[in-house]
């Protein structure tokens, strides 16, 4: 019985030890994906002609500068 007890507890320590090593951390990511995924979406918006070029460089400059800092 105490051997089962103590494989458990290993068990769940290797487990929590890999879950913590291997998660991707959402705050550094998430950013970086938002601001690609803004610059997917002006290019569509663009290349179907629901915005202008003037539009499309005002928005992408904003997009930039919001990434950059």
């Amino acid at each position: 019985m105490n051997t089962i007890i103590w494989i458990i507890v290993i068990g769940l320590f290797v487990y929590g030890l890999v879950a913590l090593l291997t998660r991707r951390d959402p705050g550094k990511s998430a950013p970086e994906k938002r601001q690609d995924t803004s610059m997917e979406i002006l290019r569509e918006r663009f290349a179907r002609g629901e915005i202008d070029e003037e539009e499309y460089e005002r928005r992408k400059e904003f997009l930039q500068n919001r990434r950059n800092g």
